[in-house]
């Protein structure tokens, strides 16, 4: 019995250390979520083919500027096979504005599984993941999921 609660708290704990990430956008910024304590984080995971991703981008711009230096701080992921020079001319191109990462399935595991696009995992400001959306978000829905969880 002791074995089986051994194991148990051993799994829960790597649960837990496993929810940390750290990765490094294209400009060589590090960005790890303990930095971001008190913070909501959202991880978007897109590409520049992405017709949907497109399409929340500036709704994502939008969170950014309105939240970054309050409640909430934007990472995007981008799962392009292309030069880290073509996404980032896309995203200046594009006015985005938050930490862009060059994406892989190593970047992804630090995360959660990618497969759809776009995706998004929602951390609460103890760095809990607590929410995961695949397909497009608004920045409408993200700001009354934070309200509605920053009231209770």
């Amino acid at each position: 019995m002791r074995a089986l609660l051994a194991i148990g708290l051993l799994l829960f704990a790597l649960g837990a250390v496993a929810q940390e990430f750290t990765l490094e956008d294209i400009q060589g910024n590090k960005h790890r979520l303990a930095d971001y304590r008190g913070k909501w984080v959202l991880v978007n995971f897109w590409a520049t083919w992405c017709a949907p991703c497109l399409d929340e981008i500036p709704e994502l711009i939008g969170l950014h500027n309105a939240h970054q230096d309050k409640d909430l701080f934007v990472i995007g992921i981008a799962m392009d096979s292309g030069s880290r020079k073509k996404v980032a001319d896309f995203a200046e191109a594009h006015g985005m504005n938050y930490p862009v990462v060059m994406g892989s399935r190593k970047i992804a595991a630090q995360i959660g599984s990618v497969d759809v696009l776009p995706v998004s995992y929602m951390y609460n400001p103890q760095g809990e993941l607590v929410s995961y959306q695949a397909g497009e978000l608004t920045r409408a829905s993200v700001e009354a999921y934070i309200k509605n969880k920053s009231i209770k």
